[in-house]
C-alpha cells in the first residue's frame, strides 16, 4: 500500500492493483456477486472499460450478490436506477453528461451517505468530482489468438482507506479469476485507449 498526493493536494491511499480473468458474461457476473460480499454502506464503485465490455453484466452480478431480485439494465439514457437488496443500490451511468458540473444533479454525496452502495458506469470520466475513496473496476478486452468474444480482463484498483483496507479481502474474493498482480504500467489509464488495452 503507497500513500499518494493528488493534484487537488489531498493525501490518498492506494493498494495493490488486482487483476482478473473471466472468459464468460456468467463470469462477469460471478465476480461482480464476489464483490458484493465485500460492500459496506455508503462505498463507491467506479466502473471503467470500452462499449460492451460489461461493465452492466458486472453489476447484475453484483446485484444478484446483495439479493436484487429484479432485473438490472443499463441506466445509460436514464442516468440512474435504483435496486432494493441487502443494500440499497444505485447505479448510475455518465456516459451521456457532457460537463462535469453535472454529476452535482445527481446527488452522488447525498447517495452515498443513505446507507447504499454506489456504482457509476464510465465514472472514470467524473473522478475529479467523485471522493478520493472507491474502488475501481475496469474491465478490458483480451487481444489474443485464444481470447473468445466473452474473455475480459478485469483490474480493480483501491483508492482510499476504505477499499484498500479490504485489500486482503478483496484478493480473496477475486482467488477464482485472479491473474498476478498487475504493474502500473499493465492497468490501462486511458479508457479510450484501444479496444481496451493487453492482451490476456
Amino acid at each position: 500500500m503507497r500513500a499518494v498526493i493528488e493534484s487537488s493536494g489531498a493525501v490518498t491511499t492506494r493498494a495493490a492493483t488486482l487483476v482478473a480473468r473471466t472468459s464468460s458474461v456468467a463470469e462477469t457476473r460471478d465476480l461482480g456477486a464476489a464483490l458484493a460480499t465485500l460492500v459496506q454502506p455508503g462505498d463507491l464503485l467506479v466502473l471503467a472499460g470500452d462499449l460492451g465490455a460489461g461493465k452492466t453484466a458486472l453489476t447484475q452480478g453484483f446485484g444478484s450478490g446483495l439479493g436484487v431480485t429484479e432485473p438490472i439494465t443499463s441506466p445509460t439514457f436514464t442516468l440512474a436506477q435504483q435496486y432494493a437488496g441487502r443494500l440499497l443500490v444505485h447505479h448510475l451511468d455518465v456516459y451521456r453528461l457532457d460537463q462535469l458540473g453535472e454529476v452535482t444533479d445527481l446527488g452522488l454525496s447525498e447517495l452515498l451517505d443513505d446507507g447504499g452502495v454506489v456504482l457509476i458506469e464510465w465514472g472514470d470520466a467524473i473522478l475529479p468530482v467523485l471522493p478520493n475513496d472507491y474502488l475501481e473496476v475496469r474491465l478490458t478486452f483480451c487481444e489474443d489468438d485464444r481470447a473468445g468474444d466473452d474473455d475480459r480482463r478485469v483490474f480493480l484498483r483501491p483508492v482510499g482507506a476504505r477499499w484498500s483496507g479490504r485489500q486482503v479481502s478483496l484478493l480473496k474474493a477475486v482467488a477464482p479469476w485472479a491473474e498476478a498482480p498487475a504493474s502500473p504500467a499493465d492497468t490501462p489509464a486511458d479508457p479510450q485507449a484501444g479496444q481496451g488495452g493487453r492482451p490476456c
